[in-house]
């Protein structure tokens, strides 16, 4: 049996509003780009339309059932609650009725001129004809406004982006603290520029590329000729920069101790870029294989916490579901040069964490990083960079084949990269590395003011100026400092066991 309510108590209705975290009416999505206000009234204007149109969905349905009641007479609907499991009634299943607080469901109660019914009819609808009525759940509009709430999670993740990720480092109190060696690493590569070379020959230097160094020909090759130039034990690692971060641990494990067992010396890490982070997790993951054979390890630019580039281009609504990028890095990684999707997307936010939560860097292990800031001007859209050369079959008056040098404009594509981070997030950055994520915690990070693109430090660019350090020198300071920071280390290790 159905009971209909009285229409004096009958429940308004009232449009549902769509809110979910951290959204309302009047504030839909926080203020994120400053510089961009035509988007934050986009976004508001969108919240606002949300809720109009999700108030024309209403939250009860209205069935006429010609079978019972005649369709010439039709009282106004009275609202009857019902669970939304029971949704159907057989023809011969009484219906009882059962208040429910999420679903309402209705039915419409009707006679005929020549039949009337008692006054007590008014509040029974019986199954004497046999039948009862159908009584349908509000399907309809409850997925039109599920479909409307994914469109509205959907914009707001597409608008904030990597915005909540950008220095999650910083922002974990179970991090430790950087301390700043800026002031001493200006002073080692002034000494260095004046011809005052420091680094000892008692340790073995291994360069640690990163993400498609394979395709680079002259990647780290400058600075390997630098070293030994000044009669440096100086490597390149020879791994496949478009593998897992996993799997590149494990073979430059095996590198250093290849290194150690014909040296008898230890290793020093640089690792730019993906590098860095490969370095890092190879001695996270094997301290207690490589604690007697590492000396340090310098993180060039190295994503350390993550970088929005390869977040935004993963993760669902943002801009690879637009323009397809995704599926062309996926082709580009995987079918053009033979690598591993993983490479990239172990350079996500998601993915770091994940990481970086069950293996942490050994405390012992002295460690610098530097991060840099890519210059945004209009005179950097004019700097190329030598990434290759090539041999030409005409031969120079000395017998040597001459060499023609292959430019690109990287510097260019670096600063319109950081320009966007810059529109978007408000974060400084190498052009694919902000700032804040390339700061390893519990390590002496340098942070020099001049700028320096993310490709700069493989790449010198054709018109640097001659006054400032090259990339060779660079790397040196750096490894310069990190021999400093060792000594400091082991004399404080020894006084502790005094």
């Amino acid at each position: 049996m159905v009971r209909a309510p009285n229409p004096e108590h009958r429940e308004s209705t009232t449009p549902f509003v769509v809110q979910g975290e951290g959204l309302t009416n009047d504030g839909f999505i926080p203020q994120i780009f400053s510089s961009m206000p035509a988007l934050n009234d986009a976004a508001s204007y969108l919240a606002q339309t949300t809720s109009y149109i999700t108030g024309c969905f209403s939250d009860y349905s209205v069935e006429h059932s010609p079978r019972l009641f005649g369709a010439s007479d039709t009282r106004a609907p009275e609202l009857v609650d019902f669970p939304s499991s029971e949704t159907n009634a057989s023809s011969s299943t009484e219906i009882e009725h059962i208040a429910s607080n999420r679903t309402h469901l209705t039915c419409v109660e009707s006679s005929s001129a020549s039949t009337s019914a008692p006054p007590h009819m008014h509040d029974e609808i019986t199954g004497s004809s046999g039948s009862s009525a159908l009584i349908e759940s509000n399907r309809t509009g409850q997925s039109g406004i599920s479909i409307l709430q994914s469109l509205i999670d959907r914009a707001r993740r597409t608008v904030r982006g990597s915005a909540d990720d950008i220095g999650w480092l910083q922002r974990d109190p179970g991090m430790p603290s950087v301390e700043d060696g800026t002031v001493r690493f200006l002073e080692i590569l002034d000494n260095i520029k004046h011809g005052v070379h420091r680094l000892p020959n008692s340790v073995v230097y291994l360069l640690i590329p990163g993400l498609f160094s394979n395709h680079g020909p002259l990647y780290f090759v400058s600075t390997k000729v630098s070293f030994s130039k000044m009669g440096l034990a100086c490597h390149i690692a020879k791994i496949h920069s478009e593998a897992s971060v996993e799997k590149n641990a494990k073979e430059l494990k095996e590198y250093i101790e290849e290194i150690y067992w014909g040296s008898n010396k230890r290793v020093m890490l640089l690792g730019h870029s993906k590098g860095g982070v490969d370095a890092a997790a190879a001695l996270s993951l094997y301290w207690s294989d490589l604690k007697d054979k590492v000396a340090g390890l310098a993180l060039a630019q190295s994503p350390y916490g993550g970088t929005p580039i390869a977040s935004d281009l993963l993760r669902e609504g943002q801009l690879g579901d637009y323009v397809n990028l995704r599926k062309l890095t996926e082709i580009l990684i995987c079918k053009v040069i033979k690598g591993d999707m993983r490479a990239l997307e172990d350079l996500t936010y998601e993915r770091r964490r994940e990481f970086l939560k069950e293996h942490h860097l050994p405390k012992e292990v002295p460690i610098v990083s530097f991060r840099t800031e890519a210059g945004i001007s209009p005179a950097v859209l004019a700097t190329l960079s030598h990434v290759a050369h090539a041999e030409l079959p005409l031969v120079a008056p000395g017998g040597e084949s001459r060499k023609l040098p292959l430019v690109m404009p990287l510097g260019a594509a670096m600063a319109a990269c950081a320009q966007l981070l810059q529109v978007r997030y408000g974060e400084k950055s190498d052009g694919l590395v902000t700032c804040r994520d390339a700061e390893v915690p519990g390590s002496i990070v340098v942070r020099p003011k001049r700028k320096l693109d993310h490709a700069w430090m493989v790449y010198s660019s054709l018109n640097d100026d001659p006054s400032e350090g090259d990339a060779s020198q660079v790397c040196e300071a750096l490894l310069t400092l990190l021999v400093e920071i060792g000594q400091t280390k082991m004399h404080e290790l020894a006084m502790k066991d005094e």
